[in-house]
């Protein structure tokens, strides 16, 4: 834990200093037990921005050469990921695949909390679009709430095609937490997608996208 403070109190002071970020709702996060973020995707640093910027440690899949880079900006990366807990995974591997969403679950049975992109993969046009149903299997499952964030603006921050940085203010919303009946895994799956739907109305409010009714689809892993 207090790996996780120090470098999340670096790495938020960076992001606030160089981006100015507008932050609203973080009071919305439980301040214990399991929690499910769910925020939409337009940008390679949302994961950075939600882990640096909630009050609590949010683990999301990383590609595993963001722990195996060499020189200093791999070992800043690994020490990053590594202490507010991502987890490792070979491109290529789903992060939806069912192996996947069980190291998911047992992070949420212990007790902490996770992200997850509902949409599955970033999107390249700002469309919002339809959510995958893991992040409803996930909630139906263990009954934790999910914490919807509509980010705005974290699309600026690399643009197609370069390899830079532009530090640019931002926009994170944290939504309120939606609460769903404990079933376990043995639900329907009209009932997983009704919550998914749910899921994705509250991102929508956030975030204020245009939305599609379409699955997102990655040439290549996020």
């Amino acid at each position: 834990m207090e790996m996780f403070d120090a470098v999340r109190w670096t790495t938020r002071n960076l992001i606030s200093g160089t981006c100015r970020p507008t932050v609203v709702g973080l009071e919305n996060v439980p301040s214990d037990g399991p929690f499910i973020v769910a925020p939409n995707h337009l940008s390679f640093f949302d994961s950075v921005i939600v882990q640096a910027l909630m009050p609590r440690p949010v683990a999301f899949f990383a590609k595993a050469e963001y722990f195996t880079t060499g020189g200093v900006k791999g070992k800043v990366m690994k020490a990053f990921f590594e202490s507010v807990g991502s987890i490792p995974v070979e491109r290529g591997e789903q992060a939806a695949s069912v192996q996947a969403l069980k190291t998911l679950l047992d992070i949420l049975e212990s007790g902490r909390g996770i992200g997850i992109y509902p949409e599955g993969t970033r999107s390249r046009d700002g469309i919002l679009y339809r959510g995958r149903t893991g992040v409803g299997w996930l909630a139906l499952t263990t009954g934790a709430p999910v914490i919807p964030v509509g980010l705005i603006g974290t699309e600026k921050l690399q643009r197609a095609g370069e390899k830079g940085v532009r530090p640019q203010h931002f926009t994170m919303k944290v939504g309120e937490p939606l609460y769903f009946d404990k079933t376990g895994p043995d639900h329907s799956l009209p009932a997983r997608r009704e919550v998914t739907d749910r899921i994705m109305d509250a991102i929508a409010a956030l975030s204020g996208q245009e939305r599609s009714t379409s699955y997102n689809q990655s040439k290549s892993a996020e």
